[in-house]
């Protein structure tokens, strides 16, 4: 039997020793040291743009939420000026009543009072909602009262309580109506 002899621990050897710089590498090592100041300098001048730009960004949103605002605040400027002079011939048509007992007079100054009003909410878009012997439609109506009726199919409108008004397609205030109902058939001749 042969024996083998224990090879000796060597310690561990430390790391080669870096390559030799090339001659190129040489060269540009001096470049590199030029060019890291000068990216510093890129570098601050886009963080002050970035934060220019940031600033700018927040000037404009306060900007935009002033105008906004000033906008919702004035936004019925044009209808409060067509319903000035109307509440100033209501004005007129009281002052008339207070000297004048005649009610002829009285309710043709109302009349033109409210064809006034009526031209106001037309020119702002604003439609008085016809109802009256349409069916009922809950979207723009609003029953107070169910009526039997023989002359109405069950669920027309009868009558008008209260007139009702859509702004474009939205409904500002619904028509408070009447709606008819079948009228019920005496049962007592059975």
């Amino acid at each position: 039997m042969t024996q083998h002899k224990p090879t000796p621990h060597k310690p561990p050897t430390e790391p080669p020793p870096p390559p030799a710089e090339t001659a190129a590498q040489a060269e540009t090592a001096p470049e590199a040291d030029d060019s890291l100041p000068r990216l510093r300098a890129e570098l601050e001048a886009a963080k002050d743009r970035a934060m220019r730009c940031h600033a700018e960004l927040d000037n404009y949103r306060k900007r935009a939420a002033r105008e906004l605002e000033e906008r919702l605040q004035y936004a019925n400027m044009s209808l409060l000026r067509d319903l000035v002079p109307v509440l100033d011939n209501v004005e007129r048509a009281i002052q008339a009543a207070a000297q004048n007992a005649d009610a002829d007079a009285l309710l043709h100054g109302f009349k033109m009072v409210q064809q006034q009003v009526e031209e106001v909410l037309t020119r702002h878009h604003c439609q008085r909602i016809e109802a009256l012997h349409t069916p009922f439609d809950p979207h723009v109506h609003h029953a107070v009262m169910q009526q039997p009726s023989a002359e109405y199919p069950a669920n027309t409108v009868l009558m008008v309580t209260q007139n009702g008004y859509q702004l474009h397609d939205r409904v500002v205030r619904p028509s408070q109506v009447i709606v008819s109902v079948a009228k019920e058939q005496n049962h007592a001749d059975v």
